[in-house]
């Protein structure tokens, strides 16, 4: 399964109990099959501005558009593995996607100088980052996931989602505080959920949910008290 870098899509989350996702990896097992990474370490760095003004964006209600810039890598990287700089924006349950690949030291000063590749994905990045003016890395987000997909449908499976605010730096690895200890179950699709899928949310009663990891982390360290 190949990454794209410019795609739009559906994205529907879940949040789900481990008995709930191990009955569901079975089914899904049956009928999809292991993405290109399959079972990974998934880390990410936000970008934000001083004032946090993206994520309070993000879980400020009502909101039905949300953007974020987050810096991707799988697994813990060195200065020369591939990395993954990604500008997503949401209008409703759509998601439209900018991806830019490039070695993970030479995507952090891409970000920090704001001087991107002269290509299209470049120049959108260039130009969010003049916007919002002064973005900084704020929080590392880091998860395991399962991915599997059926055609244009994409699952995945996050657990064990932690989160830190300092040292963020993805070579150190994959450390932090806990998020939830809930599994977090996304569905991704172009055009329709498969119908065996929708078999499955019938028989359980699953319902989707908003969720953002990254939200998540920032609401309880603020209702904490731990201010940044």
């Amino acid at each position: 399964m190949k990454i794209k870098s410019i795609f739009k899509r559906c994205e529907l989350k879940y949040v789900i109990s481990e008995d709930m996702a191990e009955k569901l990896l079975g089914v899904v097992k049956k009928n999809a099959l292991p993405d290109e990474y399959g079972e990974t370490v998934i880390n990410n760095i936000y970008y934000d501005t001083d004032t946090f003004r993206l994520v309070r964006n993000s879980i400020e209600k009502p909101t039905v558009y949300k953007e974020k810039l987050r810096l991707r890598c799988y697994g813990t990287p060195t200065d020369d593995s591939p990395a993954f700089i990604e500008l997503k924006r949401k209008y409703d349950s759509v998601v439209y996607k900018r991806r830019l690949k490039l070695p993970y030291g030479e995507a952090v000063k891409a970000l920090e100088t704001g001087r991107l590749p002269d290509t299209q994905i470049g120049r959108e990045i260039e130009y969010f980052l003049s916007f919002y003016e002064k973005l900084s890395p704020k929080m590392v987000i880091t998860y395991s996931r399962q991915a599997f997909f059926d055609g244009e449908f994409r699952i995945t499976f996050d657990r064990d989602i932690k989160y830190r605010k300092t040292d963020l730096d993805l070579c150190h690895g994959s450390y932090g505080d806990s998020v939830t200890d809930m599994v977090v179950m996304e569905l991704k699709s172009e055009r329709a959920i498969p119908f065996w899928m929708l078999e499955q949310l019938r028989k359980y009663k699953i319902y989707k949910t908003a969720f953002s990891k990254y939200g998540t982390a920032y609401k309880g360290e603020m209702e904490n008290g731990k201010l940044f």
